[in-house]
């Protein structure tokens, strides 16, 4: 597909680049001419792919760093600082503790909060006004279909997701005027490692579920149609789960969900 870029380039930062969905934003992205910047937490993973898309011509930087640790952001911004980043793919959000709420710990759910909500805002930030000022870019936010609804064991991960869209909506709005488009990218089940090892059963009947290399092609087809677009024909299902009324809606997932998780 053709990425403008004079418009998204010369480089993309990829926060969650490694494998999955990232990957194949990469993938995608250097087949552009698009340089990239690379960030995952597994270094070996992370220097796989930025192999591959290395023998396609592209400039890769790699940081194998957790969005955890402190000093993740500063880090990132001293990788990024002598470049024009154009593009901003934060792909790095998770479920990274899940448990009942009132008998988990603490600290897990606020780790969750960290990752999903604190470093998303702090990269949109840097970058977001790099962008405005140059009026020129791109903030991609995945979303999930998680967050339109509560949910039991990732009632913190699907709160977080509600938060991301709606900050993605307001991000829409300020950007708009300076040419910088913002699009939360809505994904159901997909076909990732990640969702592999969170033991998903795919082969649910009637489950609808993506593969990573269509969804990075359909957000970056729909980088203009922001600020929520709803990947891998899920859109009813979004609309479905912003009705009422939310008791039905919030049980009726919550028994999929064990379905899907092996769960009885």
């Amino acid at each position: 597909m053709l990425i403008d870029k004079n418009r998204y380039g010369p480089w993309a930062v990829i926060a969650g680049g490694s494998e999955g969905v990232g990957a194949a934003f990469a993938d995608e992205l250097s087949a552009a001419g698009i340089d990239l910047v690379l960030i995952a937490r597994k270094p070996g993973p992370l220097e796989e792919t930025a192999a591959r898309v290395r023998a396609g011509g592209v400039e890769v930087r790699t940081l194998a760093l957790d969005l955890l640790a402190a000093d993740s952001v500063d880090r990132i911004r001293a990788a990024t600082e002598d470049i024009e980043v154009g593009l901003l793919i934060f792909n790095a959000g998770a479920n990274s503790y899940g448990h009942e709420f009132v008998s988990g710990d603490l600290t897990g759910f606020r780790d969750v909060i960290t990752l999903n909500i604190d470093r998303q805002l702090e990269l949109a930030h840097h970058f977001g006004a790099k962008m405005k000022q140059r009026r020129r870019g791109a903030i991609v936010l995945l979303g999930s279909l998680a967050g339109y609804l509560g949910a039991e064991h990732q009632s913190i991960y699907a709160a977080a997701k509600a938060f991301s869209r709606v900050f993605a909506e307001g991000l829409w709005l300020e950007l708009q005027p300076y040419g910088v488009q913002v699009v939360e990218l809505v994904l159901g089940v997909t076909r990732t490692p990640a969702m592999e090892r969170a033991g998903l059963n795919f082969d649910l009947p009637g489950m609808l579920v993506a593969e990573p290399a269509d969804v990075a092609r359909e957000g970056l087809e729909h980088l203009g149609d922001g600020p929520v677009w709803v990947a891998g024909g899920n859109y009813a299902a979004a609309r479905q789960r912003s009705g009422f009324p939310r008791a039905e809606l919030v049980a009726g997932a919550a028994r999929m969900m064990r379905k899907l998780m092996n769960r009885s």
